[in-house]
């Protein structure tokens, strides 16, 4: 008889192109840091959602990476973000206004180093 593996979580890894700028960025964005060690932090939203950044940069790797957030309240998520002022406080950081797709909607964050996240909703 074959058992139904119980899986607990998935964690990307995505890289930094100045590690502290980025450890600050997602600090204030509102994530938990738990430091692994000198050139790794595990960034977590809650028990179940978190992610690995690295003290690496390829840039390929980096300008290629994404991550999709799926949140309940898109438009309340964005307006948190914004009084947030990431954009002024990260020059490299973009926060676009929301996109409506057939699938749903969402709007994009640009991390410090280029990773972009897609912040959406799906319809029901």
């Amino acid at each position: 008889m074959e058992k139904n593996p119980k899986f607990k979580s998935v964690r990307s890894f995505i890289g930094a192109k100045d590690f502290q700028e980025s450890r600050s960025f997602y600090k204030i964005m509102g994530f938990s840091e738990v430091v692994l060690s000198e050139n790794m932090s595990l960034f977590k939203i809650d028990e179940k959602l978190s992610f690995y950044l690295q003290k690496a940069y390829v840039k390929d790797w980096v300008d290629n990476s994404m991550l999709f957030l799926e949140v309940e309240d898109l438009e309340e998520y964005l307006v948190e973000l914004k009084s947030k002022k990431l954009t002024e406080k990260f020059s490299k950081v973009r926060l676009s206004e929301i996109v409506v797709n057939d699938w749903g909607k969402e709007f994009f964050l640009h991390d410090p180093s280029g990773i972009l996240w897609h912040i959406g909703n799906f319809k029901n």
